[in-house]
């Protein structure tokens, strides 16, 4: 089935499109890809998101810096971040937030220290913020409960049924990725039963989590189309319904006309 695309979270500034970005863009809006977030995860990845949004009128920019770069949040690059977000393509601030999977990321306490810093920039600038959240559900939430005048997205959702709900109580989406597509997806499919309608984003992160049947590759926005057909099955919904009720959302959220 042919459906209209909005992807709530790319990286298209990723160096594995360094040789045939345009070539990939072209192709995802032939194949009826109508909107993309490109969000950043560094600075340099934050500059490279505005630079899209300028290029491409289907794209539009989150700029922040992801906990994995905790330690480079200093004043100077906030300054920045907010300078850039004043560009009108600019709809958030992320991708923020908290990552203590891996033992190389930066101290939780650095990482805490970056996520408040722009959370409270998002705050200050009224943009809802992209949220990355892995392996620290109790600390994200608890700073999410600190400015209850953001909202926004959790990206690739990966928490329970429970967190998902306390999510909601504070006014944000769920961000579903091509991880509801893989067999052993028993978790987020609890959660997609859960959400309603209109909390529910779609997203590739791509060029990572590709949906099943293209795991292991490089992922690009048209195969959301295998997301919103995983989750209308969980809904037991029509296809176009869900699809059609994502893409207000992320218009909803980015306060995007109509």
């Amino acid at each position: 089935m042919d459906i209209k695309i909005f992807d709530s979270h790319a990286h298209y500034d990723d160096e594995s499109f360094n040789d045939d970005r345009e070539a990939v863009i072209e192709d995802i809006k032939s194949k009826g890809v109508i909107g993309v977030l490109n969000c950043g995860a560094s600075l340099q990845g934050a500059r490279g998101s505005v630079e899209l949004s300028k290029k491409y009128d289907m794209f539009y920019a989150a700029v922040g810096i992801h906990p994995e770069y905790a330690n480079e949040v200093t004043k100077d690059v906030l300054e920045e971040i907010e300078k850039l977000a004043s560009f009108e393509k600019v709809r958030a601030i992320g991708e923020i937030g908290l990552d203590y999977y891996w033992d190389t990321n930066p101290p939780k306490e650095t990482q805490k220290d970056a996520f408040r810093k722009q959370m409270a920039l998002a705050e200050k600038l009224n943009l809802p913020v992209v949220i990355h959240d892995r392996d620290a559900h109790e600390d994200t939430l608890n700073i999410m409960k600190e400015f209850p005048n953001v909202k926004g997205v959790v990206h690739c959702f990966s928490g329970s049924v429970e967190f998902s709900r306390e999510c909601l109580k504070l006014g944000y989406y769920i961000g579903f990725t091509g991880v509801i597509t893989f067999k052993n997806a028993k978790k987020i499919i609890e959660v997609a039963k859960e959400i309603p309608l209109d909390r529910i984003l779609v997203e590739t992160d791509c060029p990572y989590m590709s949906p099943s049947p293209f795991r292991g590759k490089r992922n690009q926005s048209n195969y959301i189309k295998y997301i919103v057909e995983k989750i209308a099955e969980i809904k037991e919904i029509p296809v176009n319904d869900l699809n059609n009720q994502t893409i207000s959302n992320i218009k909803e959220l980015l306060s995007l006309k109509r």
